[in-house]
């Protein structure tokens, strides 16, 4: 199925209503719900599965007015299971950026917080990315099953989220990698803290340190992603994953809550990298910085090249 943006089709009022898509509703609160500026969102209703993709209209990171909309995103998630307009048991994220599934955090927006010195804002920041993370995790406290659809390379904070997801999806080929120590940092919106958890703290470490970038085939041999897909047949796999374990689902947000209990991880937890992180932030030096705005001019290049 082909995704418009933003999404809009006939309404079907030949079908019951929890089976019409978001946009299908004559309820204007929840055409509200799922309206968006860098986030596509539709509801198959055969899956039960809510697709939503990524469309930043400048870099492919995440810059606060999308980390806004993910709050909402998920609100809205949650309002529409208790309303029953919907019966959504799957979300899917992914990105429409070719080649890219996110580039992490708003380097940009990093070195201009820490040439003004204000670790408010980068806490701030930090903390706003954990907590839609630590909800992620939770599958919103609501019997879902979150599903990472990687298309493209995740880098930094992208492959920190997709750590928060039950199942992530990756195509072949695709990269994943924590830089942030290349240029005097660490990855502070959890991936020591999921990472450590997945593998243990010294192979966190060691990932984390190196610095390198890891291939979907690498990280399925480390079980962080959980299923391959051929190139371009992304979507594709996450939809045959779907139709093969719905049947389980019942079972399987029983056991993700189960693992939940065993390895609880608190959002204080979280929040309290982001304090470490921030102060590491404010310590980089000139040249540290000066490595941070080559990477950002690399990303704009990188996107006037697709725009083009």
């Amino acid at each position: 199925m082909t995704l418009e943006y933003p999404p809009v089709i006939p309404a079907d009022r030949s079908r019951p209503r929890h089976q019409r898509s978001v946009t299908d509703a004559p309820d204007p609160t929840l055409r509200a719900r799922f309206t968006f500026t860098e986030l596509e969102v539709r509801f198959d209703p055969e899956l039960d599965t809510l697709w939503t993709y990524m469309r930043q209209r400048v870099r492919p990171s995440f810059n606060p007015g999308l980390l806004t909309e993910f709050s909402q995103w998920q609100d809205d998630i949650v309002a529409a299971r208790r309303t029953g307009d919907m019966p959504i048991r799957y979300v899917v994220l992914g990105s429409r950026f070719p080649g890219v599934f996110s580039l992490g955090g708003d380097l940009d927006l990093f070195a201009a917080h820490i040439r003004n010195g204000n670790r408010a804002a980068l806490v701030g920041y930090g903390r706003a990315c954990v907590r839609i993370l630590h909800r992620n995790m939770l599958s919103l406290d609501q019997p879902i099953i979150t599903i990472g659809l990687v298309e493209g390379d995740a880098l930094g904070g992208g492959f920190e989220a997709l750590l928060s997801f039950n199942v992530v999806i990756a195509e072949r080929g695709t990269s994943f990698g924590l830089p942030e120590t290349n240029f005097g940092l660490f990855p502070g919106m959890g991936a020591h803290c999921f990472l450590s958890r997945r593998l243990g703290s010294a192979r966190a470490e060691q990932m984390i340190l190196s610095g390198r970038s890891y291939s979907a085939e690498e990280l399925y041999d480390l079980g962080i992603v959980h299923a391959l897909a051929e190139p371009g047949e992304g979507r594709v796999e996450v939809e045959r994953y779907i139709r093969h374990n719905r049947r389980r689902h019942s079972g399987h947000c029983a056991i993700y809550e189960a693992s939940r209990s065993v390895n609880p991880l608190p959002l204080g937890e979280l929040e309290a990298v982001v304090d470490l992180w921030a102060d590491a932030a404010l310590r980089l030096s000139a040249g540290d910085l000066k490595l941070m705005r080559r990477l950002v001019g690399a990303q704009t290049r990188l996107l006037g090249k697709v725009q083009s």
